[in-house]
């Protein structure tokens, strides 16, 4: 990769990092439309968002988790069948436009609702167990088949169904990046090459972008605030699936 171009890169994995994570998220979809603007080989884009998702999504749960946003109750009957699911969506290469279009739209129409609604409703609830579950799996075969962690569609189904508020929301959607993150690289790698050499310097892009991010969202931004960069978040990853 020319020396330019690298550091374009490390530069804006930097700042995805630091806006994604400070919602819980990991930032795969913003890697991946960086990667794919800089026209960078297919088979390389997917495995780097996973690995970095995979970083940040680490340190993400733990500030949020440190911080006392974290809830196993709501968190882990949506990852029972997740992981499973995004290991088969990493396992498939899918060349699906209309799919990614669908998507996009989805996300867009998302961070309009946040947009224009930016309070959160004083009551939450559990999610039904049936729901819990098969929203799990869905997003979880999601997040392998286009290289993400699934957060940006995890979060806003808590939030707009009421199940948690932003920082739980948050708190939880970081550990479920993180494992199907995991999952989905593990798939991948079962028929695919290795990460590619320029992958270090991304890394600590990440891991300094993922520290400031989570920490400022764990501990610092209100859940007013947390909403309206989500809203942010799933425009660019609306975008991203369109237009790329």
């Amino acid at each position: 990769m020319q020396t330019e171009l690298l550091y374009l890169l490390i530069a804006s994995v930097f700042i995805i990092a630091v806006l994604y994570s400070a919602v819980g998220h990991a930032g795969a979809s913003g890697y991946i439309a960086v990667m794919s603007l800089l026209s960078l080989a297919p088979n390389e884009i997917k495995p780097t968002a996973l690995t970095l998702n995979i970083l940040v999504g680490s340190i993400a749960a733990w500030q949020f988790y440190k911080a006392g946003h974290f809830s196993w109750a709501l968190f882990w009957p949506f990852a029972l069948l997740a992981v499973p699911f995004a290991f088969i969506g990493g396992v498939i290469n899918l060349p699906a436009h209309l799919f990614k279009a669908i998507l996009g739209a989805v996300l867009l129409y998302s961070a309009f609702r946040f947009f224009v609604q930016s309070k959160q409703s004083a009551q939450t609830h559990s999610p039904p167990m049936w729901a819990a579950l098969v929203s799990g799996a869905v997003i979880g075969l999601l997040s392998g088949l286009t290289g993400t962690g699934g957060a940006i569609f995890l979060t806003p189904l808590m939030l707009f169904k009421g199940w948690s508020e932003p920082k739980r929301a948050a708190a939880v959607s970081a550990l479920f990046v993180l494992l199907n993150s995991a999952a989905g690289l593990a798939g991948f790698m079962t028929s695919n090459t290795a990460l590619p050499n320029y992958i270090f310097p991304l890394l600590l892009a990440a891991a300094l972008g993922g520290t400031i991010g989570s920490y400022m969202g764990s501990r610092r931004v209100q859940p007013a605030t947390i909403k309206k960069l989500l809203a942010v978040v799933l425009l660019i990853a609306g975008l991203k699936l369109i237009f790329t």
